[in-house]
């Protein structure tokens, strides 16, 4: 998959999931977005059953704050059909949660956390050689 670097970084400062970004690399930076969105799904479903309609929002917000910054992150230029199909997928992810928002679908909170959790697999797997060795770690990310 390829992600443009400098916007997964703005994304990931932007809404802050888990601390260590400093050091962190690109790479980890993205999983760290994938990490983050399937916390505050499963947080928002926590929220829903139990009504707090407030906290739920808060959580879903976020969620569809983080998939949008991997989905602005995607490099549609050097990514072809992959970006192209996870640029899709992605709005489609927002879409649901906006959905399961707005209708306490807790279905809904389960089908992208069942989208995204592959997604970070597969992140997840790729080999460190592959993971664009010429990147330094990101300093100074706010």
């Amino acid at each position: 998959m390829t992600y443009s670097n400098s916007a997964a970084i703005h994304q990931y400062s932007r809404v802050r999931t888990h601390g260590g970004v400093e050091t962190a690399s690109p790479h980890q930076l993205t999983a760290m977005l994938f990490d983050g969105a399937l916390s505050r799904i499963a947080s928002a479903r926590g929220h829903m059953e139990r009504g707090e309609i407030a906290a739920k929002g808060e959580c879903i917000s976020r969620s569809i704050d983080i998939i949008g910054g991997l989905r602005s992150s995607l490099d549609l230029g050097r990514g072809g059909e992959l970006a192209e199909r996870l640029d899709s997928l992605y709005d489609y992810m927002e879409r649901r949660l906006l959905h399961a928002n707005l209708h306490d679908d807790a279905c809904a909170l389960d089908e992208v956390s069942d989208l995204l959790r592959p997604i970070r697999e597969a992140w997840a797997g790729i080999p460190a050689e592959l993971r664009n060795p010429a990147c330094e770690p990101v300093a100074g990310v706010r």
